[in-house]
């Protein structure tokens, strides 16, 4: 099989293996009775991030330093530049008051972190340690914030599945993201290779998108639903989940060799529209983001695109 047909084949794996893996979570959660905040907070954030975590682990281990952080970073630019930007233009995005003041700095504050620590140019068993210890901290106070603001107790569903289909949908989803992370790294390097350019070019485009598509998929649902304003919501802290939730586990068991390239380009491309985010979430006094601050996006990303195959 040729090395697109096999791109696209584990492309469409990894985002049903992670759709599969969010259902089977779900119920489950509900078959314990664990509560809606944290089935929301936790199983659905490692569901639409589960894909990424596959890519970079495999990469790692396979020897695909570039791949590895590519992926995550590419996938951060993708989500707000492409995700977040389609979505404001099909319908304006409100931000509430938690995501300036909270979740939004957690991701800064992530994001420059990742870029220190990448200096030296590789990321560490102990790097990956300071990313986890990080991912603890802000799960731990977003539940704690998010149960001090909840009024009312939390509703136990019914569960979908019954507990054993429950368990089988998560292990095969697990499966299905295994092969479909080996054959995206195989496929992404054979490309890279027969085209000529960067496995970091592949990586923060072709692959980044495709990881990034569960995120895409659900906004733009919410969008046409006219409920956009928890996209933004899953846009950041999908962000958020990808540095130090992907990082941290992948680099204790591999340390990543991290590019100059990488360094000196895409971290700070990641970090430049984490910056322009906010600036455009506070032009407006309703704090929202608007068409028009939707295309800036859209533009921003277009032209970081642009700039990775030009210089690749």
């Amino acid at each position: 099989m040729g090395n697109w047909p096999l791109l696209i084949i584990s492309l469409l794996i990894l985002v049903g293996s992670g759709d599969v893996l969010v259902r089977g979570s779900v119920s489950l959660a509900r078959h314990f009775k664990v509560s809606t905040l944290l089935v929301g907070l936790i199983v659905v954030s490692i569901g639409t991030s589960a894909p990424e975590l596959f890519v970079s682990l495999q990469a790692a281990l396979n020897g695909h330093p570039d791949i590895a952080i590519g992926n995550v970073v590419g996938s951060n630019i993708s989500n707000i530049g492409l995700v977040l930007a389609l979505t404001a233009i099909i319908l304006p995005v409100l931000v509430q008051k938690s995501i300036v003041k909270f979740d939004w700095p957690v991701l800064l504050v992530a994001s420059l972190v990742f870029y220190f620590l990448a200096l030296d140019g590789e990321l560490s068993i102990i790097d990956g340690v300071v990313f986890s210890s990080l991912l603890i901290a802000y799960l731990y106070m977003s539940i704690r914030k998010s149960v001090k603001d909840r009024k009312h107790a939390p509703e136990f569903k019914k569960p979908q599945y019954n507990l054993y289909l429950s368990l089988g949908f998560i292990f095969a989803s697990i499966v299905g993201m295994y092969f479909g992370a080996n054959w995206l790294i195989e496929s992404a390097s054979g490309i890279a290779s027969g085209i000529g350019i960067s496995e970091r070019a592949i990586s923060v485009t072709v692959v980044a998108f495709g990881t990034s598509v569960p995120e895409l998929s659900t906004s733009i649902i919410a969008a046409i639903k006219k409920e956009s304003d928890i996209s933004i919501g899953n846009i950041i802290g999908s962000n958020i989940f990808n540095i130090l939730a992907i990082l941290g586990p992948t680099t204790i068991i591999s340390p990543i060799q991290v590019s100059e390239k990488i360094i000196s380009s895409d971290i700070l491309w990641m970090i430049g529209i984490t910056v322009l985010l906010f600036i455009l979430m506070l032009v407006y006094k309703t704090k929202r983001i608007s068409r028009i601050s939707g295309a800036v996006l859209l533009l921003a990303y277009i032209v970081y695109i642009y700039s990775v195959f030009t210089a690749s």
